[in-house]
């Protein structure tokens, strides 16, 4: 079965065809940046592109940086405010004309993670981070999901951990990914204190860049980087689209 998975980020839209059985992109994934600012209608005439480029007309999931409950989205951190209180399915919906399914981008990632990646032999707890504008989280224990995890809002060095620890952070600062590195061991090092899991797997643009820090990580659990790297939202979300026909 074929499904478009989409994922919405900070700096970019990405989406693919996806076989959903395989957990393969069967297409080539675009791109295109996301809006700035992110407001409801910016983002919905993105999606709606991406969804012209591929001619798509079936099912569509959607991974979005933000709580989102029964398709209303609850938080606005990396995108405008107001988002919140929309309900996001509703409105890509009339804009693709497609039925869509949308859920916070890092549990689209976790589930892919945990269905074909990184995590799938794994039955106690595991915690998938994201790492790029923002930091996603999602916890599963068992293999099923905890939703909308906010764990890149944990407290860290006085501000919110994704102030502290973010890509963009590293971007911004032009630190060095060791230097980077040891800021984000001492978030991963929190999770391990609040959580004890069992494995914990980095996804985002930084799973690609892993061996340039992964010496700085002192846990005593596994840490490991995304099997799927970063397409891993765009098969999550897809795998959520084909779980709600």
């Amino acid at each position: 079965m074929t499904i478009f998975g989409i994922d919405v980020g900070g700096s970019g839209i990405k989406g693919a065809l996806v076989d959903v059985h395989k957990g393969e992109l069967v297409s080539e994934r675009e791109r295109i940046p996301t809006p700035q600012p992110a407001t409801p209608k910016a983002i919905a005439a993105q999606i709606e592109a991406l969804r012209t480029h591929f001619r798509w007309e079936g099912p569509i999931g959607i991974g979005f940086p933000a709580v989102v409950q029964n398709g209303v989205v609850k938080t606005a951190s990396n995108i405008a405010p107001q988002w919140i209180g929309a309900n996001a399915e509703a409105l890509f919906r009339e804009s693709t004309g497609c039925k869509t399914t949308v859920l916070n981008d890092a549990d689209a990632a976790g589930l892919a993670e945990v269905r074909f990646g990184a995590a799938k032999d794994y039955q106690g707890t595991v915690i998938v981070i994201t790492v790029g504008t923002g930091l996603g989280a999602a916890i599963f224990h068992h293999q099923q999901l905890f939703p909308n995890t906010e764990l890149g809002h944990l407290l860290l060095n006085g501000d919110i951990a994704e102030h502290f620890c973010s890509d963009a952070v590293r971007k911004r600062e032009n630190l060095s990914w060791k230097k980077w590195g040891k800021r984000f061991n001492r978030y991963l090092l929190e999770l391990e204190r609040l959580f004890w899991p069992e494995l914990v797997i980095i996804g985002g643009g930084a799973s690609k860049k892993f061996d340039k820090f992964s010496e700085m990580l002192t846990l005593t659990c596994p840490v490991i980087p995304a099997l799927l790297q970063n397409n891993a939202g765009i098969i999550g979300a897809a795998l959520a689209a084909a779980s709600c026909k």
